[in-house]
């Protein structure tokens, strides 16, 4: 109503408290200290209540937040490891997917049997002895079926021997050899056989040492008495390597008293190692470089730069005189260029080791480089290659190319092989293992040079490699290491067909002895041991070589 005075309001969600037991405001003791006392409290109260109120409402909203938050964190890990689960079934498909891929490349289709020969009607009527003479007819006219010989894989024709020893694949007695009848596969278990001057064995035993015609130019000692070295066999290696140090300690002698040598000395270093380093793999693309290593080489050996003379018969295995038509007869030679041949073949030693392990390809340039410097008219002495100075240093680092063997579970085998030390400590497995690797790879590299279409000798013909082959898998059972594995396995790999060409069947025996019979005969059956028969049937799958 209009004029009358408004409801009193009550609030809807906090009662006001009683105050029907304060008096009247109008009251004549509403001053009075008990009624300000009762105020006071009652105003107290209320402030708890109200106080109270907000901290039930504050704390029911944090349990509300703390509840979101552990849910939405438990939808993450949730979500995370619904995608986890997803990872590790996908990387099981794909495991599953490349272990049955393994095993497609690994499955071979068997070839079927040759078909039988048509049985041949023999008259009744016909005598015995013409029975046999129409026998001996047919094994006549077909030699090689009589003597049961298998055709060389790839269409290769099986090289002479003999002529592989000066590094030729086919020379004049070849074609004599092509054209007798095919003999049958030699047995890789012969012992050598001695062979008078001037005679030459035309299909040797794989394993047998190759023997030398006395009209073949040889590099080193002529005939190896043993496969295996003993241990107190005199090295004559050992003795170069340490003639090479005395050689180096004597150039930095002569550099102190002579500025200009101590200057060039120090270019001709650097510039051999910098063209070293860049070597490719692209077929004529070193040119620059060999350029330049051959311009370091005949600067020293020409005399521009002084330095002494020394008696390069230290730095060789054999013994020379002098030779008609020799460029280099003295009895000396700069001591500048006999020291940057020992720089030349560190460099190359370096290279096998850091680049070839992991890329065995790698080592073929480095090969062609070696084998072209070392074969050089201007670089030989008496007619012959200086090429000992750089397996000396093989002899060092990788002792098994040399038909040395030892324990790698002792420290005077680990020596014997050739392991590296630092600091007084031996260097860890994987990085030994990539060390013999590529310095296989290299000596392959090396050795198996085709000089056929060259008028220079071989420095280090495929008879060497041979012999290095031997000399490896003749290792006895009790004494095959891991290492052997590594080197003959780096050695064969990419380079088998190679060896075919020089060798034929008889390559192919050498083949087997070392990827069969070498890896069955070893004491316990390791990765590295594993990997010779992969590496068997990898020949088998990609080229079709049966061993």
């Amino acid at each position: 109503m209009t004029g009358s005075s408004p409801a009193t309001r009550r609030s809807r969600q906090w009662s006001s408290p009683d105050r029907r037991s304060i008096s009247s405001p109008f009251a004549e003791n509403r001053n009075s200290p008990l009624n300000h006392q009762d105020a006071l409290a009652a105003a107290q109260a209320e402030h708890d209540r109200v106080r109270e109120a907000a901290i039930r409402v504050y704390e029911d909203y944090e349990a509300q937040e703390q509840h979101r938050r552990l849910l939405k964190q438990e939808e993450r890990i949730l979500e995370q490891q619904r995608q986890e689960e997803e990872r590790i079934r996908t990387e099981e498909r794909l495991r599953v997917e490349e272990e049955r891929l393994r095993a497609l490349k690994l499955k071979t289709v068997p070839k079927l049997p040759p078909e039988p020969p048509a049985p041949v009607a023999v008259p009744v009527a016909a005598p015995v002895a013409e029975v046999n003479k129409s026998t001996t007819s047919q094994k006549s006219t077909n030699p090689a079926s009589a003597s049961g010989t298998k055709l060389p894989p790839f269409g290769l024709q099986q090289p002479a021997l003999t002529n592989g020893l000066n590094g030729h694949v086919n020379g004049a007695s070849s074609a004599k050899a092509l054209q007798q009848p095919a003999k049958s596969l030699p047995n890789p278990f012969a012992k050598p056989q001695s062979t008078p001057p001037g005679q030459t064995l035309s299909t040797p035993s794989p394993f047998s040492q190759p023997v030398k015609p006395a009209s073949a130019q040889s590099n080193g000692t002529s005939t190896l008495t043993s496969i295996k070295p003993s241990i107190g066999t005199h090295d004559r290696y050992m003795e170069i390597h340490q003639n090479l140090k005395k050689l180096r300690a004597s150039l930095l002698q002569q550099a102190k008293s002579s500025p200009a040598l101590k200057q060039r000395l120090g270019d001709m270093r650097r510039e051999l190692r910098k063209n070293m380093g860049q070597l490719v793999g692209e077929k004529g693309g070193n040119k620059r470089q060999i350029a330049a290593i051959n311009a370091l080489l005949e600067e020293s050996i020409k005399g521009t730069v002084p330095s002494q003379l020394v008696d390069p018969s230290d730095f060789i295995t054999d013994k020379r005189e002098p030779v008609n038509g020799a460029l280099h007869n003295e009895p000396q030679l700069p001591s500048l260029f006999l020291y940057l041949l020992n720089h030349f073949a560190k460099a190359v030693i370096n290279q096998f080791i850091n680049e070839c392990g992991a890329q065995p390809k790698a080592a073929d340039p480095i090969g062609v480089l070696v084998a072209m410097m070392f074969s050089k008219d201007l670089y030989l002495w008496r007619g012959k290659t200086l090429i000992d100075i750089l397996m000396a240093k093989f002899r060092v680092v990788c002792p098994v190319l040399f038909g040395y063997y030892g324990s790698e579970k002792t420290e005077q085998g680990r020596l014997r092989l050739g392991w590296k030390r630092v600091n007084g400590r031996f260097i860890p497995d994987q990085q030994h293992s990539d060390r013999m690797a590529g310095l296989g790879a290299g000596y392959a590299a090396i050795a198996l040079r085709n000089f056929s279409a060259s008028k220079n000798t071989n420095p280090w013909p495929p008879s060497k490699y041979w012999i290095s082959l031997a000399k490896i898998v003749n290792t006895p059972p009790a004494d095959i290491s891991d290492t052997q594995f590594t080197v003959l396995r780096s050695m064969i790999e990419s380079n088998e067909e190679k060896f075919i060409t020089f060798y034929g069947n008889a390559g192919i025996a050498a083949l087997r002895k070392a990827l069969v019979e070498f890896p069955n005969k070893a004491p316990e059956k390791t990765p590295a041991v594993a990997g010779m028969e992969v590496l068997a049937q990898i020949l088998k799958r990609d080229i079709g070589l049966e061993l």
